[in-house]
């Protein structure tokens, strides 16, 4: 597979010089706010919410090869990144709609992707709700609006990253019994988005266990839905149905839990090409910044927080560049 000047230009920008994606996630937006809010005792406005970002962006960015933002708040912090870090601009609206079934998205009303470029966005990043076993009603509203989508990034010429989260409805999403399931839902979520119709240049996926019900993780929780070794079989076959680049997404899991996952996948000999990953190296910052202020947010995430960006860096010398998948010579990459 080729990609176009301006698509291969965006993924490079947001990839370390190995063609790895080594990304930050900072586009939280309803869920930050919340845990801010519960944290402070009171209400979290604006300017919070731009500083909260800001301080990430600043402090992480020069371990980071890019940084995931949304254009609601994050647009002041996306000034403060790093020289080297690229910028992935997301251009969902936050959460979901709640007046139907399946989790329905929605993109934010005033902006495009030309106007994300204009931004300066490198890459697109959308989020979609996703499983296989909704209704098939459900499902092509999901599908075409990726394949819109995919057309509006292609006519753009800038790189289209698609996130799925799994899920479903009245489960736990953390529970046993959904942890029984996930792996088929990250599995045909992955075969689906690969289809060259709907325009995806990364997937941004779920590992596809839980890593607390595999026997014998350090976080295991006493209750098994798979033993090491099928753990590792299920995250070779999820990355055996992939045709495109896939990065891992944290999922709001800890930066141990995180970086384990990594090390299994590492083990198991899967070729994936980095990772976005956000909450497992900041959100542990929430508390201080909301009940201590701006300078001692910023001390924590100089030292506990580029611990936690390192930590997944470490695992990142197991992935893979992008650059073979797209058949991208090694001496063009500097270019």
């Amino acid at each position: 597979m080729k990609l176009t000047a301006g698509k291969l230009a965006g993924l490079k920008k947001v990839s370390n010089p190995r063609g790895v994606i080594a990304a930050a996630a900072m586009d939280q937006r309803g869920s930050l706010q919340k845990a801010l809010a519960k944290e402070k005792g009171g209400e979290v406005g604006d300017a919070m919410m731009e500083e909260f970002k800001s301080l990430v962006t600043e402090v992480l960015t020069p371990h980071a090869s890019a940084i995931l933002l949304d254009p609601e708040w994050g647009l002041p912090a996306s000034k403060r990144r790093a020289k080297n870090a690229g910028l992935l601009l997301a251009y969902e609206k936050t959460g979901y709609d709640k007046t139907g079934p399946g989790r329905l998205p929605d993109l934010l009303d005033n902006w495009s992707v030309r106007r994300l470029k204009e931004a300066g966005a490198d890459c697109v990043k959308i989020l979609l709700y996703y499983t296989p076993l909704d209704s098939k009603e459900i499902n092509d509203k999901k599908h075409a609006w990726v394949e819109r989508l995919g057309d509006e990034c292609r006519a753009n010429d800038i790189p289209f990253f698609l996130e799925f989260v799994g899920y479903e409805e009245g489960a736990d999403e953390k529970g046993f019994d959904y942890a029984k399931k996930k792996p088929e839902i990250v599995i045909q979520s992955m075969r689906e988005f690969s289809k060259e119709r709907y325009g995806v240049d990364v997937l941004k996926v779920e590992v596809p266990v839980n890593m607390k019900f595999v026997e014998g993780a350090k976080v295991y929780a006493g209750q098994k839905a798979y033993s090491k070794k099928e753990a590792m079989d299920l995250f070779r076959k999820a990355a055996s149905v992939a045709s495109k680049p896939f990065i891992y997404l944290s999922a709001g899991v800890s930066n141990a839990e995180f970086t384990e996952a990594l090390e299994l996948a590492a083990e198991a000999g899967v070729k994936f090409n980095g990772v976005l990953c956000g909450r497992a190296t900041w959100k542990d910052g929430i508390p201080v910044y909301a009940k201590q202020g701006a300078e001692a947010f910023r001390k924590w995430l100089q030292t506990e927080g580029v611990k936690n960006i390192n930590n997944v860096n470490e695992r990142l010398k197991a992935a893979t560049s992008w650059h073979s998948i797209y058949e991208v010579e090694p001496a063009l990459v500097g270019a």
